[in-house]
Formats: structure tokens, C-alpha cells, sequence
């Protein structure tokens, strides 16, 4: 996929507006569920396709692993009861043939899937002359290249409708999130292909109903093209991910409270306002870019003197009060203390660098 490659928007795919809302409950559990549960979203008159989970990839053995082909005429039948088109998660070849035989709309590439390109090339192989539209979720390690490189596999094989899915990131340590949003992932995506839709997955970063509605503003104020929220007729009865899963009425005050916002403004007052600003940012970043080259200087020097007097480059009691005092004067200054660690911490790193060129330099000889 190259940048500038010409998409297809999700907005022509499900001929409406954005934010694009897809819900439905997290696994087919039997027609009667999928169907009920289509029916109340589809009423909420607020969602433009229903999704539900055929093939469940679990983590460990013994939890439901999905109704299989069987739950995919669940999903046609709730296409035909609603009349809303209707998207699962394809993670092999069968999955993609089965699926296109049985009529599923869209189709997407989950994030266990999407982190082996293997998997994804053999799904790319299946799809190859069917321009049917496709998501690809980020793998579940934060591994951009990953990521691309799926949506490069199946745009190779013909595929012009694509969009890509931000579901949040696996990590050892637990936050309050599932999985962790690392927005600055899906920012990149962006940035690399202005043309690609993204959908927002809240509930899968979240793990927890009560968050559902934060994320969905935070993904919508990211300029994200839409929303995934799993929803079911009885959240807590649900046979996979019951905590994450919200009743159509909730899903509908979810939706109902959103703010979309626009994406510019024609106002003249806005944008001359607006040019000030970012006048004033630009100033500002140059000052900070002749701070860090200046004090990058001073690390050279003083990489220079350790060398001299055979001196360790690393000093851990250095380091340890650095962050303490700047971090104490970061949040005094209204600077979030993560952020200031952050900062400090790639500063530092540069400086290890600058220091070991000097210690590792050979001394001209005369």
C-alpha cells in the first residue's frame, strides 16, 4: 500500500455520514441471541452495521471458540430482520470462502491474526477478484510495521475498500484500560496514510462498560472515522467478554452523548486565531530544538572531562535527583508528571549516546 493510494471511504461503503457506528454483541451464541440483539440496535436507529464473532481465537482452551458456520446464517438472518449489513472476524482462507458464500457484507482481520503474515497473506490469497471491504484491527503488540504491512497484503491483492481497526495494545502491565490505547499508534497510521479510515474500538481497549463512553469521545476528538461497540441483550449473561458488552439502550445514550466535532472551520476569526497560535508554537519549538542542540553541547564536554578522568558515563545518583527535581518542577509548572518522565527520559538517552561517541573515539594521533 503506498501513501496516497486511492481508498474507497467506509462513508461510501455504508452510504452514510461519519462517525461510522458498528455493534453488535462480541459472539454469535444462538440465533435466537444474534437475532434479538440486531433487532434492538437496529431500532436504537443509531448503527450502521451489525458485527458479531463467528470464530472466537481465545486465548486458552475450554472458553466458547464461537458457533462456526452454523452462527453465520445467525448473522444473515439478522441482516434480513434488520436490513443493515452485517461484518466478522476472518482468520484463515475457510473463514473468508465461508463467509462469501453465506453473503457476510465486511469482513475484518483480527488483531491475533494480523501480527502473522502468514495468516493475513492466506486471507489477501482468498480475497484475491472479491472487492468486498475489509478492516484489519493493529496486532496486538504495538508494531506498526504490523500493522501497514497487512493492510499492504490485502490492498496487493485488489482490495480497495480497507479501513483499519485501533483496538489498544497487549502490555505485561496492567492499567486501567484492557488493552492500552497508544493513541500516538493509530495518530502515526494516520499521518502515513491520510487516506485510510480508522474505526475506533472501544470496547476491546477498555474491558470495562463504565469507559466505553470516554474512549469513544477520545477516538472521536482523534478525528477516528467511527466506532466498533460490542453490545448485547444481556451484557452480563454473555458468553465471551460479558464486561465490555452494553445493552442497545446504553449503546444508544453512549452514541447520544457523543460531541462530533468538525474538522476545520470556515470561520475567518477561527482560522487567523488559529494561526497565531500555532505562529506562537512554531516560536516556541524552535527555542526548545536550540535548548536541546545547546545542551546537547554541554553532554559532549562533559562526556569529554569522564573520559579524561577514566569516570563511568552512566551516574545513577545524578540521574535519580535529575528526575526528582524536574519532575517536582514539571508538575509546578502544570506539566503532567508521565509526560515530564517521558521527556526526561529520551533527553537522557540521547545524552548516554552523545557521551559514549566521546568515550569510544579514538585520540587523533599527531
Amino acid at each position: 500500500m503506498k501513501k496516497g493510494l486511492e481508498l474507497e471511504s467506509i462513508n461510501s461503503w455504508l452510504h452514510t455520514k461519519r462517525p461510522i457506528i458498528i455493534s453488535g454483541p462480541c459472539s454469535a451464541e444462538t440465533e435466537e441471541q444474534m437475532v434479538a440483539t440486531a433487532k434492538q440496535i437496529a431500532a436504537t436507529n443509531r448503527v450502521h452495521a451489525i458485527r458479531a464473532g463467528i470464530w472466537k481465537p481465545r486465548t486458552r482452551p475450554g472458553q466458547y471458540e464461537g458457533a462456526g458456520e452454523e452462527g453465520l446464517k445467525w448473522l444473515i438472518q439478522a441482516k434480513k430482520e434488520t436490513g443493515l449489513p452485517v461484518t466478522t472476524e476472518v482468520a484463515n482462507a475457510a473463514h473468508v470462502e465461508a463467509c462469501l458464500k453465506a453473503g457476510v457484507d465486511i469482513l475484518w482481520v483480527g488483531a491475533r491474526t494480523t501480527v502473522n503474515p502468514f495468516s493475513v497473506q492466506e486471507i489477501a490469497d482468498a480475497l484475491k477478484g472479491v472487492n468486498i471491504p475489509v478492516m484489519v484491527k493493529n496486532p496486538v503488540n504495538p508494531d506498526l510495521e504490523l500493522w501497514i504491512g497487512a493492510l499492504e497484503r490485502l490492498s496487493k491483492a485488489g482490495i480497495t475498500k480497507l479501513a483499519a481497526i485501533h483496538r489498544g495494545f497487549s502490555s505485561f502491565e496492567k492499567g486501567p484500560f484492557r488493552n492500552a490505547p497508544m493513541w500516538d499508534m493509530s495518530i502515526e497510521l494516520k499521518t502515513r496514510f491520510p487516506d485510510l479510515d480508522i474505526i475506533c474500538d472501544p470496547s476491546h481497549i477498555s474491558g470495562n462498560r463504565e469507559l466505553i463512553a470516554m474512549i469513544s469521545q477520545k477516538a472521536l476528538d482523534l478525528d477516528m472515522d467511527g466506532l466498533m461497540i460490542e453490545s448485547h441483550i444481556n451484557p452480563d449473561a454473555a458468553w465471551s467478554d460479558a464486561k465490555q458488552q452494553v445493552t442497545p439502550a446504553a449503546l444508544a445514550k453512549i452514541i447520544d452523548g457523543l460531541v462530533v466535532r468538525q474538522v476545520s472551520s470556515e470561520s475567518k476569526t477561527f482560522k487567523d486565531t488559529l494561526s497565531v497560535l500555532r505562529d506562537q508554537i512554531d516560536h516556541l519549538d524552535d527555542e526548545i530544538m536550540q535548548k536541546l542542540a545547546a545542551r546537547m553541547k554541554i553532554s559532549e564536554k562533559i562526556g569529554q572531562y569522564k573520559k579524561e578522568n577514566n569516570v563511568t558515563i552512566l551516574q545513577v545518583g545524578r540521574w535519580e535527583e535529575i528526575v526528582q527535581t524536574r519532575v517536582a518542577l514539571g508538575k509546578a509548572m502544570g506539566l503532567d508528571e508521565g509526560f515530564t518522565r517521558d521527556v526526561l527520559r529520551l533527553v537522557h538517552h540521547e545524552s548516554i549516546q552523545v557521551q559514549t561517541k566521546v568515550m569510544n573515539k579514538a585520540e587523533e594521533r599527531v
